[in-house]
């Protein structure tokens, strides 16, 4: 198990991507920490992980809300003794172009797309450079990397955590920290749903992936998961201050 004994905090670990990630940490050995902001959602990646033979503990969190999510990261670290993953996730979709996305839409987008990795990785990397070293994953998607129509506030938020995870990565290489951004593209789970009205319908959004990704296909939750196991562990070692994009081609169509 290329995670023993590891400790790694999951933010957005009930449903999804989330889910997805903390269940593969948790199958390679890892103390998986499962903050989400539904208790339900957070109790169920747990039990999923018990039934697996893995280690996790439910921490429902509001990750909008710093001091919860200070207290995330400082209770894990009293309760470990250490933070050696921290794989900040939660996210939020808005659509609309510019006329047609608020103020409040793209403030709703920062809140929760950019503000919280800064927060959490703020707290942990200290835990992180007194014990040597460790591993940050912010979820950021192909969309930060290309542009995408019609989803501005989306977009120049997943561009920001790409840049904000370049910086961290440079300011922390030093003290053996790596961070990362995950850059997923279409993955078939309910966070797409403000896209797909967009698009027009299921049909639509279908149609979309078929034509318009040289794979043809969605990525499953699993296939993702794996990125996610490569960038938290040691088989990515030398790489910090990367987006790995995982999108079936979408991005160099």
């Amino acid at each position: 198990m290329i995670l023993k004994d590891r400790v790694a905090i999951v933010t957005g670990a009930g449903s999804g991507i989330g889910r997805g990630g903390a269940e593969i940490m948790a199958r390679e050995g890892a103390i998986v920490v499962v903050a989400d902001l539904s208790p339900e959602r957070s109790e169920e990646t747990v039990e999923t992980i018990f039934k697996a033979g893995g280690r996790a503990e439910a921490k429902p969190t509001d990750v909008t809300d710093n001091d919860a999510l200070e207290r995330l990261i400082a209770d894990t670290h009293d309760a470990h003794g250490r933070i050696d993953i921290l794989h900040s996730h939660a996210g939020i979709q808005v659509e609309g172009s510019l006329e047609e996305v608020g103020v409040e839409g793209l403030d709703d987008s920062f809140d929760l797309n950019v503000r919280p990795h800064f927060v959490a990785a703020r707290a942990a990397v200290p835990h992180m450079k007194a014990q040597g070293g460790g591993s940050i994953v912010n979820t950021s998607s192909n969309s930060g990397v290309f542009l995408d129509k019609g989803m501005l506030a989306y977009i120049t938020t997943k561009a920001a955590v790409i840049m904000m995870t370049k910086q961290i990565a440079l300011d922390y290489a030093q003290h053996n920290i790596r961070c990362n951004a995950l850059c997923p593209g279409w993955v078939d789970t309910p966070f797409n749903e403000p896209y797909i009205r967009q698009m027009g319908g299921r049909e639509a959004i279908e149609n979309y992936v078929k034509e318009t990704i040289p794979m043809s296909r969605w990525a499953s939750i699993e296939e993702i998961a794996e990125s996610i196991l490569f960038l938290a562990s040691d088989r990515s070692s030398f790489m910090t201050g990367h987006a790995l994009v995982v999108d079936g081609g979408e991005c160099i169509a």
